[in-house]
């Protein structure tokens, strides 16, 4: 898939500023960003939901049209499910929508359904639904499929068996285009992410390579009078030279920490905020 120049505005307001950038086959892709930076109006754009003020939006070199329909899932980041109606049937249902749908065997085995199968809609929780809405994205056996945010408000055990879900969906070789507020999901999922603030993209590349890039050594947070919420936060290539610096100052280290860079502190350089504000 390609982006060209792809630019949003609604009247005086720019939400995307000719954006350009192409997703390889069988990757998983991180658009990243603070809120406000324009991920979802792009994603929907690219998606076919959203029509750009400009720009073009390409798949195997062609403008996005029925041929791309046929071949896209998605999971939005907010979906109202059917009522009343079993997650079956609601799988049953989404199946009658296409010509060769994913058997119903495949796609409880991928999402881990067998257990809520008869489960009433209304009656899912959070992890739970999102299962039922990744299946359903997967049932026309999409060769691209775009999951936004699809992790926002699930517990940590139902956010890591979510990413199980997409490791395996990965397998089949489908391509994953992936926005989060999760730094650890990104890094963990994602091959290649582009950064996106105010919208444009600041950065594109894996994320080993663009921590290496803006990141030398380590980064050491001292919280600034014993307050954990206000740090000051140094990157060093000379760890023990800091340290004696520190110490001379006779600044207080109760609550020092000391890690190597990741993709939260390359938000924080790039955007001036951190990866879920």
């Amino acid at each position: 898939m390609e982006v060209k120049n792809l630019a949003k505005s609604y009247g005086q307001v720019h939400a995307v500023k000719g954006v350009s950038f192409k997703i390889p086959e069988q990757i998983c892709f991180g658009l990243l960003g603070p809120n406000g930076a324009g991920k979802t109006t792009t994603i929907e754009m690219m998606e076919g939901i959203l029509a750009p003020s400009s720009g073009d939006v390409l798949f195997r070199g062609k403008p996005i049209g029925r041929h791309f329909k046929e071949k896209v899932g998605i999971q939005f980041q907010s979906t109202a499910l059917p009522e009343f109606i079993t997650v079956k049937e609601t799988i049953e249902m989404f199946q009658a929508f296409y010509p060769a749908p994913r058997p119903m065997d495949e796609i409880i085995e991928i999402c881990s359904l067998a257990d809520i199968l008869g489960r009433d809609n209304r009656k899912l929780s959070g992890g739970q639904r999102q299962r039922l809405l990744l299946a359903l994205a997967i049932v026309p056996f999409p060769e691209i499929v775009f999951l936004d945010e699809p992790t926002t408000g699930l517990d940590p055990q139902a956010r890591r068996n979510f990413w199980e879900l997409i490791r395996r969906i990965r397998a089949e070789k489908t391509t994953v285009v992936l926005t989060t507020h999760y730094m650890e999901e990104a890094e963990l999922l994602c091959d290649r992410i582009a950064i996106m603030d105010h919208g444009r993209i600041l950065e594109i590349d894996t994320p080993a390579r663009l921590i290496e890039k803006h990141f030398e050594g380590v980064v050491v947070r001292v919280p600034v009078h014993g307050d954990d919420e206000d740090q000051m936060e140094i990157v060093t290539a000379d760890l023990d030279r800091t340290m004696k610096e520190l110490l001379m100052d006779d600044t207080n280290l109760d609550g020092l920490h000391i890690h190597k860079p990741n993709l939260e502190d390359l938000f924080l350089k790039l955007t001036g905020t951190s990866l879920r504000a």
